[in-house]
């Protein structure tokens, strides 16, 4: 059944970026860093600025690397705690073992930090050695939302998983993005999907130039209707 409304999250890098979302009709910002490494942690400084220019919710990236390894997990719970004491009440990140399976140990640890706020588990699932599977696990760790395209390569080549992703009654809710285009949000919706995120769709002059307002309210109102 097509959800009757749906939940439009837009990448920030930046206050201005924020901004605009807002004024497009973005219900929800991921905030984060170096676009050239696929969106890293944000400064505090960066997060501050965010939140006094916006009132939407905000959910911020816990990531220090490109890959999908958790890195310097001791660094990530500095980060987690030190943004959370700027503001954060929300995040992103999620991690995978040498094996493509959860990093469940590097995962609870953030979860720990965080202490009840909501977070979602980003992208690494679309390189976790069984998506569905992976999906059907994440509920154990706590978190609200899922981000997927379904595949390594974007939604293009991962309808298929998302529609199955989608009809899953319990569980996280699903958040679509990853090379989303604005033709698929339409079969997406009616499979069920109610959530989307976008980023370079919303920046017509590329990563180095701001949210472009007009390409916000585009992808709203095509989520929404």
């Amino acid at each position: 059944m097509t959800p009757k409304t749906g939940l439009l999250e837009v990448i920030a890098l930046t206050a201005v970026d924020a901004e605009r979302a807002q004024e497009g009709g973005a219900d929800r910002l991921e905030l984060v860093s170096d676009m050239a490494s696929d969106g890293l942690t944000p400064s505090v400084e960066t997060l501050r600025d965010v939140l006094g220019a916006t009132d939407l919710p905000v959910r911020v990236m816990l990531r220090d690397n490109m890959s999908f390894a958790a890195g310097d997990l001791d660094g990530l719970r500095a980060d987690a705690a030190r943004l959370i004491d700027a503001g954060a009440r929300e995040f992103v990140f999620g991690f995978l073992d040498l094996e493509s399976e959860i990093d469940v140990e590097a995962c609870e640890t953030l979860v720990k930090e965080l202490d009840g706020l909501p977070w979602t588990f980003h992208r690494a699932i679309d390189r976790a050695r069984d998506p569905l599977r992976t999906y059907d696990e994440l509920a154990a760790l706590g978190c609200d939302t899922v981000l997927a395209a379904g595949h390594p390569h974007g939604v293009a080549h991962g309808l298929s998983v998302l529609q199955r992703l989608a009809r899953r009654e319990d569980g996280p809710r699903l958040l679509v993005g990853g090379g989303l285009r604005a033709q698929q949000v339409h079969l997406l919706r009616a499979g069920g999907v109610g959530a989307f995120h976008v980023g370079g769709a919303v920046r017509p002059g590329g990563w180095e130039s701001d949210v472009d307002v007009a390409a916000v309210r585009e992808w709203a109102a095509l989520v929404k209707e």
